[in-house]
């Protein structure tokens, strides 16, 4: 299956991250045959005539040629034509050739044995058994760049006209009405469709769109999150210290949970462990501040298991199950990370909070993946926690408050400060799940535009590009991997976007490469009917309508 690489290329698929139902096509290996030498002929002798009459030599041309060297058949040496044989005479008894049939049988059973051995050449004898030199000798690796390429502007230029055609059945789609959005060729800049796409609209989970290019914009793609224990302030105390990273995992080394790459928890406490012994264990989640959920977030949000209380401190993000997307969520994650930290080192005494002493000894550490693999992994898994937590990473970069308000308005200001228009936009998390937050769709298409230029003429192009490759490949992985099997199938393989979706809100925004090798630029937003599934299948054909476009 094809993916774009880096950011606009046919799309294939390996993925790091989780896949939801995706596909997987067994192909046939070509059949392949080996073409061998045909085996050498061997004649066996013929009885021995009678004694005849010396017959006339024949003439030399009529002589058969023999074969030139290598030939590989043997022949015995022909015999002479006999006179035929009258009634009235007896044949001789037959001569005795002596050990000839043994000669014969060992050259038999020699060219038998040579018979699969493909001949080297005529300058070389049959018991020469040296190969020939087949492979040269091997070479330095060649140079390679992991910068992640655009998609290069080769590909026949589309023209609004054309675009607009290809859209306009699947856009008056009455499941989408009201329906807003833009399509860019982002080569030239040009805005091939648009439709009330500066108004704003409800984007459910492509606000992470917005966390993903502030959190690539404004962090060190190589930096990662931290969790240690320090020794705490009293004999045999230790305080366990979020920095941040949810996807700390309670499973043994080696067993995957949700997010790929995760660090365990055993881990950290073997490395406790080999310290010495510890009587109580404290935990510190001042990292972040405020109230851990956010304004208009539905009260069975956590029971449900779509979000955590944001804390600095979790097991992979508050989950009741550290390997389901939709698990039960804990109401306190610090307080039971540190819980299973400490039965894991054999404390029988109760976790409590406490402050880490300024300075001191760090007894053990574990890290995340680096910050561009966890914006991959928000963005293919639409992970919640995760949203929000990059927006508190950005607001401490920033010297902003790391809580709901801080995150907000660190990512607004790290986006208008590298030129984005953010006119209409508000937005109170990091998720999207609060229906409060509104974008416009011109918007969601600038930050991808300024992703997929195929060069580096803009300075925001190289820092986005991380961005292009963490969208979720239609019907290939993430929240689309069971997507586009029947609505939209055209854009299988080709769409990579994100999704947004509550109640009566459908978004989708990302990018396809057309038949003319193009790379588009897409958003689109409905805010429609509870048919969830035929929303999405509608906006799924938009999207895989600009898959055909040869416009």
């Amino acid at each position: 299956m094809p993916v774009l690489d880096c950011g606009g290329l046919p799309l294939s698929d390996e993925p790091s991250w989780p896949t939801h139902d995706g596909d997987e096509v067994d192909r046939e290996p070509p059949t392949v045959q080996v073409r061998r030498p045909d085996p050498p002929t061997v004649r066996m002798p013929a009885p021995p005539p009678p004694r005849p009459a010396a017959p006339a030599p024949e003439p030399a041309a009529a002589r058969p040629r023999p074969p030139a060297e290598p030939a590989k058949e043997i022949k015995s040496e022909p015999e002479p034509n006999p006179e035929p044989i009258t009634e009235s005479e007896e044949p001789a008894p037959p001569a005795r050739r002596r050990k000839r049939p043994l000669v014969l049988a060992a050259v038999v059973l020699l060219v038998l044995a040579l018979a699969g051995t493909a001949v080297v050449g005529a300058q070389r004898g049959w018991f020469d058994r040296t190969p020939d030199a087949t492979t040269a000798a091997p070479q330095p690796p060649a140079p390679i760049s992991r910068a992640v390429q655009g998609v290069g502007t080769g590909g026949k230029q589309p023209t609004a006209a054309g675009v607009q055609a290809v859209l306009a059945g699947p856009a008056a789609n009455g499941l989408l009405d009201p329906l807003r959005g833009t399509v860019v060729d982002p080569a030239s800049g040009q805005v091939l469709w648009r439709q009330d796409e500066t108004t704003p609209a409800t984007p459910a989970s492509t606000t992470k769109v917005l966390v993903a290019a502030a959190a690539l914009l404004t962090l060190d793609h190589t930096s990662q999150l931290s969790t240690k224990v320090v020794r705490g302030p009293q004999p045999g105390t230790v305080v366990l210290v979020g920095g941040g990273d949810p996807t700390l995992s309670p499973l043994p080394a080696g067993e995957t949970g949700f997010y790929p790459g995760a660090p365990t928890l055993d881990e950290l406490v073997e490395q406790v462990r080999a310290q010495g012994p510890v009587t109580q264990v404290l935990y510190d989640s001042s990292r972040y501040t405020g109230p851990g959920t956010a304004p208009g977030w539905a009260p069975s949000d956590v029971p449900d298991g779509y979000v955590s209380p944001i804390e600095p401190l979790m097991l992979t993000g508050g989950r009741s199950d550290p390997k389901a997307d939709v698990s039960r969520r804990s109401a306190t994650p610090s307080a039971d990370t540190a819980a299973l930290l400490a039965q894991r080192l054999g404390v029988a005494s109760p976790v409590a909070p406490g402050a880490a002493p300024a300075g001191a000894q760090v007894l053990g550490e574990v890290k995340s993946v680096p910050v561009d693999q966890l914006v991959e992994n928000m963005m293919q898994l639409s992970d919640n926690v995760l949203g929000e937590v990059l927006s508190r990473e950005v607001a401490i970069a920033r010297g902003a408050e790391p809580s709901f308000t801080g995150g907000a308005q660190a990512v607004r200001a790290a986006l208008t400060e590298h030129g984005f228009d953010l006119t209409g936009a508000v937005f109170e998390d990091g998720s999207g799940l609060s229906p409060s937050n509104k974008l416009p769709a011109r918007l969601l298409a600038d930050i991808l535009t300024a992703a997929a230029k195929p060069d580096a003429s803009d300075e925001r192009t190289a820092r986005l590009r991380p961005l292009l490759t963490a969208l979720p490949v239609a019907g290939g992985s993430g929240t689309l991997a069971g997507r586009y099997a029947e609505q939209g199938a055209a854009g299988r393989g080709w769409v990579r976007a994100k999704t947004g979706t509550l109640t009566s809100v459908h978004s989708l925004a990302g990018v396809v490469l057309d038949t003319d090798g193009r790379l588009l630029v897409f958003a689109f937003m409905s805010l429609s009917g509870d048919d969830m599934k035929a929303v999405r299948g509608a906006l799924d054909e938009m999207a895989a309508a600009l898959r055909t476009c040869g416009c």
